[in-house]
């Protein structure tokens, strides 16, 4: 079993940032960390340590779209007008392309400090519909991108049946998306092959959303693995609340809990669009509230009820999502310059007295962990050894020292101060770029020049 030892002259440990640290990793896991040490030769140096956190909610293949659902069309531009861009680059790519897409996209993830990724993954078949010979053939394309990456991966296989409310029959712009609870058996059994070979994988399961399973089909996928993380996409745009009223007669959120047993393994990703008496109970059960920032910016979705929602005891997590932008200190800083502009006050997720930075990455690691369920995540004995290092040579932080450390990365870094990134105890990155980055964008670059072309 491969060791390695990193001495870092301030570690963000569970406790707080600590001085002098050493920090042993064997295999995948941290061994050791010692407190108030001395550095031996053989070493690995770094000025600042910080933990690798979890990305709890990505779609892969729309890292090939970034910038291209830009142009204004004639009309008032929503997420469904963006949808149809979106469904147009799904029909379009290959298995090949579509794992050089997220390749890429994880090596920009390690870079941007996610060490571990959610893979909500519902594009399932060929671009006719039918299902490959392997029909986890796509989940195997991620899976080989998370290992040619080096990134943690949890792969989340989606159910996907109806278009809309009421097992509405699935559009020909989904057809590569769609399975009936027979074939999503079957998937999720080749999905958890799929990943058997990666270190640390981890398997969960979801519904894509009430428009998307009916009743029967959310029972029936939330007990497939009912030890696992259950994901679903839930209130993320306003229409999509008035087409639940109409169908019946609750809001998407009120009908969920009324309606399915919530509880801490759930993870519903936007939750956007909550009233009051939503937000408490979603807290109350325990389920992490899966936010997307930088996307939910990019698509207009609106505000989440953050500060009412930790207030009520809520966890939450992160997520990239559509990866328009991909990076911790991104999704960090969106997600309180959002509760800013809408509450129009300053430093709104922070109690009394305590630094921001630090309030919200220590709740997103915490609810990234559950929701990959890898359990927990930091600098700690036990813990999956996912550490990435920030340079103080970087203008954010001169002089910074404890938690204004992570007040400058979220917030005062112009241009990434993250120097080093280990993903399973693997050093990943290095110089802040990723040390197969040059092969790995070469493919991408391949597979995507004449994309625009094509849709």
């Amino acid at each position: 079993m491969t060791e390695t030892t990193i001495f870092a002259e301030n570690a963000l440990l569970p406790e707080g940032f600590a001085a002098n640290c050493r920090i042993t990793i064997a295999g995948t896991r941290i061994r050791s960390v010692e407190v108030g040490a001395a550095p031996m030769p053989g070493d690995e140096r770094v000025a600042i340590l910080i933990p690798g956190m979890a990305n709890l909610h990505s779609h892969a293949f729309q890292r090939a779209m970034a910038g291209l659902a830009e142009i204004r069309g004639p009309g008032h531009d929503t997420f469904w007008t963006w949808r149809d861009i979106m469904y147009r680059v799904a029909l379009a790519l290959s298995p090949e392309e579509i794992e050089a897409v997220a390749a890429q996209l994880y090596a920009e993830m390690l870079e941007g400090g996610f060490t571990r990724v959610g893979e909500f993954h519902y594009l399932h078949h060929h671009p006719d519909g039918a299902p490959y010979d392997d029909v986890a053939r796509l989940a195997v394309a991620v899976s080989s991108a998370a290992a040619d990456s080096g990134i943690g991966m949890t792969l989340i296989p989606v159910l996907y049946a109806h278009s809309d409310f009421g097992g509405a029959e699935p559009t020909a712009g989904q057809r590569r998306f769609i399975n009936d609870r027979e074939g999503f058996a079957r998937l999720v059994e080749a999905s958890e092959t799929a990943i058997a070979a990666l270190p640390e994988s981890r398997l969960a399961v979801a519904a894509h959303s009430l428009r998307a399973a009916t009743p029967e089909e959310l029972a029936f996928t939330a007990a497939l693995r009912p030890d696992a993380p259950f994901h679903m996409h839930i209130s993320e745009q306003v229409k999509e609340v008035e087409d639940c009223l109409a169908w019946s007669g609750q809001r998407p959120l009120e009908w969920l809990l009324d309606h399915a047993a919530v509880d801490p393994r759930w993870c519903l990703i936007h939750a956007t669009h909550m009233s009051e008496t939503e937000t408490r109970r979603l807290a109350a059960t325990g389920a992490v509230a899966g936010l997307c920032p930088v996307t939910e910016a990019n698509l207009g979705d609106g505000f989440f009820n953050a500060p009412e929602f930790v207030a009520a005891g809520g966890t939450l997590g992160l997520g990239s999502d559509s990866n328009i932008l991909v990076g911790v200190a991104a999704e960090l800083r969106q997600l309180e310059y959002a509760q800013r502009l809408n509450r129009r006050a300053r430093n709104v997720l922070a109690p009394h007295g305590a630094s921001n930075g630090r309030t919200i990455f220590a709740a997103a690691l915490a609810g990234g962990a559950r929701a990959t369920g890898i359990g927990t995540a930091g600098l700690m004995p036990g813990a999956i050894a996912d550490l990435v290092s920030l340079a103080t040579d970087h203008p954010a932080l001169v002089g910074r020292s404890g938690d204004r450390i992570l007040d400058a990365f979220v917030f005062g870094a112009s241009s990434s101060p993250i120097d080093k990134v280990w993903a399973l105890g693997q050093k990943r990155v290095e110089g802040g770029r990723h040390v197969d980055g040059e092969a790995i964008f070469a493919r991408f670059r391949a597979a995507t020049a004449t994309l625009a072309e094509r849709i």
